[in-house]
């Protein structure tokens, strides 16, 4: 293999290329570079993190794991938000949780970081080197901030908040095409008290605590805590010595978060600090957008409860690009859990052999700006393409599976029917044949009852024990 993120096809080196949002351009990632820098916007541990949330951390473990198929290490950093960042009424998300569960902040946030780990487990997401927590980098953020305002880029505010002077930064708007001039005031996720700015696109870096008396620090400004966008720039230049190759996150963190990321890191540093900024498109829910108010967000923990494998919900993600919009179904799910069988099953007929061989249309695919839908469709041409032997789709699908991670040597477990299941099933099949609708609805009541969740499809009846 050839150094850098380069992969050998035939006598052509290909470099992996995706997208970079600020340059508008598929362009090569870390040329010529033995070792890449990954910084990836992590959760606010305040709730579970949803279906949408997981797409975006999915998209930064295949990017680590294409790289280093090509013999590049990789090192990615990413955050947990555990402090100061705001809802849209300007209020604290993880104290109005806390408030509600009546429990101690700190401890409601080490639960739903727990819960994330476990999620990222469940879909085979490999872990960041470091997982760094804002309430643990103060000292970072506090650091930073009389930096900036030592290079006159930050100010303390009439209201003894400490404020990034937007003006300040004369290439504002590169990421997002947004520009100051035409900016409006009060946008998402920013606080609606702060009166103490000379500008209206000026963003908080250390809020004053005013009348808060939960998560709060002392500083050289008086007591307070950090505004949101300050703990990734502080954060991922620390860690990341200063230069990150790639920055992922999802297309709502575009803007105003990435904007003024880049502003405060490149203030700092006096260059680009961020070489690449890939977004992960959004993701609908059964051609919604997901909210509460809406009562369709989607957990993974909900898709495991219908019987389905939370790897399936992997696989649903790899047959959509991660720059497009998503709509994500439940016969989606159903569709690639049958998918996810069936190729394990496969796999053990095609042999027992562990040797992997690489694909140069799959690869292919990947390298051009992750097209995660051309490389799966190269697997489903391969799986039926009759002059490729059974012991050569093996090993190609096992080579596959260093990227997609869909765990395709795993042995399906096959349950024994139980004699009154199976007479139920029976039951309803015929009630379906008699087109007797009622009585096939009471009769997949009883089976769920039972454990087994039943669908019906253009082939009849599919099944999942749950």
């Amino acid at each position: 293999m050839n150094i850098a993120t380069e992969f050998t096809l035939g006598r052509k080196s290909m470099p992996f290329a995706m997208y970079d949002t600020a340059s508008r351009e598929v362009k090569a990632i870390g040329a010529g570079k033995r070792h890449i820098t990954i910084y990836c916007c992590g959760p606010t541990v305040y709730r579970d993190a949803h279906v949408g949330n997981l797409r975006t951390f999915l998209l930064s473990d295949l990017i680590q794991r294409t790289i280093k198929l090509t013999g590049v290490s990789v090192a990615l950093v990413q955050n947990i938000t555990d402090v100061g960042h705001m809802a849209e009424d300007a209020s604290d998300k993880i104290l109005n949780q806390a408030k509600r569960e009546n429990r101690d902040p700190f401890e409601l946030a080490r639960q739903y970081e727990a819960k994330f780990h476990k999620d990222l487990n469940l879909l085979n997401i490999e872990p960041a080197q470091l997982y760094p927590r804002a309430s643990e980098t103060i000292e970072l953020m506090q650091t930073m901030i009389s930096q900036l305002i030592e290079n006159k880029n930050a100010y303390i505010g009439s209201d003894s908040t400490v404020y990034f002077s937007a003006q300040s930064f004369q290439s504002y708007g590169a990421i997002s095409g947004n520009k100051l001039d035409s900016l409006q005031p009060g946008h998402r996720y920013e606080f609606i008290d702060e009166g103490g700015k000379r500008f209206h696109a000026d963003w908080a870096l250390w809020k004053n605590a005013g009348s808060r008396t939960e998560m709060i620090w002392d500083s050289p400004w008086g007591p307070g805590f950090p505004g949101w966008h300050i703990e990734c720039s502080a954060m991922s230049l620390h860690y990341l010595d200063n230069h990150i190759d790639l920055h992922v996150g999802g297309i709502d963190l575009r803007f105003p978060h990435h904007e003024n990321e880049r502003a405060q890191s490149n203030s700092i540093t006096n260059t680009e600090s961020v070489a690449h900024w890939v977004h992960g498109e959004h993701l609908l829910f059964e051609g919604r957008k997901m909210s509460k108010s809406s009562e369709n967000v989607l957990l993974l923990s909900d898709i495991i409860e219908k019987g389905i494998d939370p790897l399936a919900l992997r696989l649903v993600f790899l047959e959509n690009r991660y720059r497009s919009q998503m709509d994500l179904t439940w016969d989606s799910l159903y569709s690639a859990n049958t998918t996810l069988k069936r190729w394990r099953k496969k796999l053990q007929e095609w042999g027992t052999s562990q040797i992997s061989k690489s694909d140069d249309e799959f690869v292919s695919a990947l390298m051009n700006d992750l097209d995660t839908p051309r490389a799966i469709q190269r697997l489903r041409l391969i799986e039926k393409d009759p002059s490729i032997t059974n012991e050569m789709k093996r090993a190609i699908f096992v080579f596959s599976d260093q990227i997609f991670a869909l765990a395709l040597i795993q042995e399906e477990i096959v349950r024994e029917m139980p004699l009154h299941i199976e007479k139920l099933l029976k039951e309803r099949e015929m009630a379906r044949a008699e087109k007797n609708w009622s009585r096939s609805d009471v009769l997949r009541d009883e089976l769920e009852k039972e454990g087994l969740l039943v669908r019906d499809t253009g082939n009849g009846q599919e099944w999942d024990f749950i």
